[in-house]
């Protein structure tokens, strides 16, 4: 193996540590519930595409706003994600996985909601890190009380 295989053969590793990293704490900060631009910029690019069992929606700033509408619905939530395989490109990358989320709901009932599914995520290599560029949860199944969405579901703004 000559030096600029084993160059490249790190950079993919490092990436891919990275990527993995991000996907970590991206699920670790739904449970930490600090919503603010700041997070949002750690983990998304400014055009994110998010498709979630709540919507799908355009944009970091349109992004934070539903998750914070989102996770509101709950007092506390534990996400859990695991199976990742990420495939790198260049400067783009595709990380795949499973969640399993479980969420205490916070309208007082204490009662608790479970979701698992996949999640597809894309992300693009910035001057600050891997940030991800578009992503989709598709849940598979679910059990307990489903949270209750405001009449006519979240506002847009």
């Amino acid at each position: 193996m000559d030096l600029e295989e084993m160059q490249r053969q790190l950079r993919t590793l490092t990436d891919r540590a990275e990527i993995t990293d991000l996907m970590d704490r991206y699920l670790r900060s739904l449970d930490d519930g600090v919503f603010d631009d700041e997070w949002a910029r750690a983990f998304h690019t400014e055009d994110v595409t998010a498709e979630m069992p709540v919507g799908t929606v355009r944009g970091r700033e349109a992004l934070l706003r539903r998750v914070r509408q989102a996770m509101a619905l709950f007092d506390r939530t534990v996400h859990f994600g695991a199976d990742i395989t990420v495939e790198i490109d260049g400067d783009r990358a595709t990380a795949r996985g499973a969640q399993l989320s479980t969420h205490v709901l916070a309208d007082g009932t204490d009662g608790v909601f479970v979701s698992a599914g996949h999640v597809e995520n894309e992300l693009v290599r910035t001057a600050d890190g891997w940030r991800i560029s578009a992503s989709a949860l598709r849940v598979v199944w679910t059990q307990g009380t489903p949270p209750r969405v405001p009449q006519g579901g979240f506002a847009a703004s």
